[in-house]
């Protein structure tokens, strides 16, 4: 059987601590509504150029990138009574260490939603992917991503020219 005719085992949703939050996975079945999500808010993703190619997104970029895999990693819708509202990955970066990104629609920013998302992927990583590092990079003036970090026990580790490094040891 060649690999990719190994049928791909589906990632479980999440629930976070917030009724009707849920992260479930992203996929290219999910192209459509995440190209509207992310052409919706473009000028909220570019402003601090952390997600440069999601900014500048078509939909065939969007079905490209949702049909990859993402290998032991994880890339999780943040859905909210359904709409998707924003996503949190988990990046294999080096097993059990992973890397974490995140964003919200900018409606959504200040609603609590990505504090709890983002502590449900965090935990998850710990208890079910054995994650005992995670670490972020923040480009300098996102204040409320650092804040969303520290709040999560996130420390700065690490200063460069455009963004600090933070560190977790996710507890399971």
């Amino acid at each position: 059987m060649t690999e990719s005719a190994v049928p791909r085992v589906p990632v479980p949703e999440v629930p976070t601590r917030v009724p009707g939050l849920v992260l479930r996975e992203l996929t290219r079945e999910d192209a459509d509504e995440y190209y509207a999500l992310l052409d919706g808010n473009r000028e909220h993703l570019s402003r601090l150029g952390d997600y440069r190619a999601e900014s500048e997104a078509t939909p065939a970029w969007v079905r490209r990138h949702l049909g990859e895999d993402p290998g032991p990693g994880r890339r999780y819708g943040i859905r909210w009574n359904g709409e998707l509202i924003g996503r949190v990955d988990l990046v294999a970066v080096a097993p059990p260490r992973y890397g974490t990104g995140y964003w919200l629609g900018e409606a959504h920013v200040g609603s609590g939603h990505a504090t709890a998302a983002c502590a449900a992927a965090y935990a998850y990583a710990a208890r079910e992917l054995g994650a005992t590092d995670i670490f972020a990079g923040v480009t300098h003036g996102n204040d409320r991503s650092a804040a969303l970090l520290r709040r999560l026990g996130f420390v700065p580790v690490a200063v460069f020219e455009d963004y600090t490094r933070f560190h977790l040891r996710p507890v399971p």
